[in-house]
């Protein structure tokens, strides 16, 4: 029989270096910060774009909830070409560079853009705004959601679905309390994920929205004109908005599984 390339104990040490080769900066940093200029910092810069980035990624998340559930839900059941057509439209923003998407949004929403004309009869502008951060953020963030709903949804054993439709169940009461339940662990870590990644948008959102501040544009900007300690201190505040919930919904959904599994 032919040997595997890899043993166990390779395996795990190589899964040791790269955790290691991921976490020691972080931690350096954590270890050899000053905490009290941190507060300074925070309490000095952080406040205005810590609430425009709050803000912003709550009613970009909100809009991705509520059309990214439903996209996710059909493209793990719909059928034909039509379906595997959005699949693969929705891979364009996934892998396209952070700069490159604000660079289009630009052109499309920016005062010379066809949209950006649009909006400029309603008294709206996509540029230097809110809306700008939000449309960039939606950009850059619901991939990640919608592909991982597709997977949740593609996870549930569709013969509770059928159970339920037989029994005169309506689809949407069948979606609702059958599907979305079974559903929810790949939900809520996509959630998270795309609230890590919307919260922390910087390439699209300094192309089409310097202001307001969010606070990775406010890291840029910290960076530029005080060099690395202040923009450390807004990192570590951005890292600390940002990474609790990913994290929790990764721990919560390791452990609804293993009490499924038993």
């Amino acid at each position: 029989m032919r040997k595997p390339y890899f043993t166990p104990s390779l395996a795990v040490l190589a899964g040791w270096l790269s955790t290691a080769f991921l976490l020691i900066p972080f931690i350096s940093l954590l270890l050899q910060v000053s905490w009290p200029s941190v507060w300074r910092v925070w309490v000095t810069s952080g406040g205005s774009p810590l609430v425009t980035s709050l803000w912003c990624t709550a009613i970009s998340m909100a809009v991705i909830l509520f059309i990214g559930t439903p996209l996710g839900y059909y493209l793990a059941h719909g059928q034909g070409r039509a379906w595997i057509i959005i699949e693969f439209l929705l891979l364009i923003p996934l892998l396209m560079p952070p700069l490159v998407i604000g660079l289009l949004l630009m052109y499309f929403y920016g005062p010379y853009g066809f949209m950006g004309r649009v909006l400029s009869h309603f008294g709206l502008s996509a540029s230097n705004t809110f809306l700008a951060v939000i449309l960039a953020q939606l950009y850059e963030s619901i991939p990640y959601y919608v592909f991982a709903a597709q997977a949740a949804f593609n996870q549930v054993d569709r013969r509770h679905e059928r159970v339920s439709l037989s029994l005169g169940v309506s689809p949407l009461r069948t979606m609702l309390y059958v599907t979305m339940p079974l559903a929810s662990p790949g939900l809520i870590v996509g959630f998270a994920m795309a609230f890590a990644r919307a919260i922390g948008a910087f390439g699209a959102v300094i192309v089409i929205a310097y202001y307001p501040n969010t606070l990775p544009v406010s890291i840029w900007i910290a960076l530029s004109e005080q060099g690395l300690p202040g923009a450390l201190a807004l990192t570590l505040l951005l890292v600390v908005i940002a990474l609790p919930l990913p994290l929790a919904s990764v721990v919560w959904r390791r452990f609804h599984s293993d009490r499924i599994s038993l």
